[in-house]
């Protein structure tokens, strides 16, 4: 119990030290900079609920980022920005519903292959959309919304994501999680309703990533498909997650931090290497460290008291 609320105490002082850095800060590039940092903490979090303990690994990140801001950009000229983003939630939700019941019984390589191809999908059909039935190819937003209200507003959808994910694995759903990663077999043989868990967690998470797209989309005078739907965005997050450690709590926005400042320094500097050198750095993160740099720092730790033991003993 001490534990807990010396976490949540520690977790508010965290938040409100960051709600206050737009003012330190001051310019547009240092705000810009903590509000696309704030977008992929949430992002790779967001993820990381699903597919850190399932171990299925989703590439359908930028589908669900892209029909949030698709539903701002369509419905913010007719109603009020909080109903727009409850829309856009409900919207990613069904679609998550629809998905996952269709396609959660793949797995491993079919998984990762379905969902990236349902980015495409969803790229391809809004696109169609577009130049079909509206004759555009993007849309203007116009709304008052300043980029430290955008930050603050993903910064707290942020704590909510972390929220989410200490509470499941305190609970007796993170326990099923994680003996359904190690092996789905053994989970349906001692009764655990693994459809539903993943269901459940998979519509959570696709939601989620859907607002971080929905509040991110004002950030954008205008959108189009080749923004939103930017396959990038789902390779990055699958990058910081894994380099962090998927299946840890604070994983995922350890690697999205730094990752982050790196991508946005190789973009700036090799914008013509950028998507080669994204690719090298995904190969070495799964061959160097698989289990993500917490893992890597655990073990050290482990193996120094180990040590510091066996050397008392003697």
């Amino acid at each position: 119990m001490m534990r807990a609320l010396l976490f949540i105490v520690v977790a508010a002082v965290a938040l409100a030290c960051l709600a206050l850095l737009p003012s330190k800060l001051g310019g547009e590039y240092g705000v810009g900079l903590m509000l696309g940092m704030a977008g992929y903490v949430t992002l790779a979090s967001a993820w990381a609920l699903f597919s850190g303990p399932t171990r299925y690994i989703s590439l359908a990140t930028v589908a669900f980022f892209g029909i949030g801001a698709y539903t701002v950009a369509v419905l913010s000229d007719h109603l009020p920005y909080p109903v727009v983003l409850a829309i856009a939630a409900l919207i990613g939700f069904v679609v998550a519903l629809v998905v996952g019941l269709a396609t959660l019984r793949l797995a491993g390589i079919y998984f990762v292959i379905f969902t990236f191809g349902l980015a495409e999908l969803v790229r391809q059909l809004v696109s169609w959309y577009e130049v079909n039935v509206t004759a555009t190819l993007g849309r203007y937003i116009f709304l008052s919304i300043t980029a430290e209200q955008i930050y603050w507003q993903l910064l707290a959808l942020a704590a909510i994501t972390l929220g989410i994910g200490w509470l499941i694995s305190r609970s007796r759903i993170g326990l099923a999680l994680k003996v359904i990663g190690d092996d789905e077999v053994v989970a349906a043989h001692t009764g655990i309703p693994i459809a539903g868990i993943k269901l459940g967690l998979f519509a959570l998470s696709a939601t989620l990533i859907t607002l971080v797209g929905a509040i991110q989309a004002p950030r954008w005078t205008y959108i189009e498909p080749a923004i939103v739907f930017n396959p990038t965005i789902s390779f990055l997050t699958v990058i910081m997650a894994f380099l962090g450690g998927a299946h840890r709590l604070w994983g995922p926005t350890l690697g999205a931090v730094p990752l982050f400042l790196l991508f946005e320094w190789l973009s700036a500097n090799f914008p013509a290497h950028y998507s080669i050198i994204l690719g090298v750095l995904f190969i070495a993160i799964v061959f160097l460290v698989p289990d993500g740099i917490l893992s890597r720092f655990e073990g050290g730790w482990k193996r120094l008291r180990t040590g510091a033991r066996t050397g008392g003993a003697s």
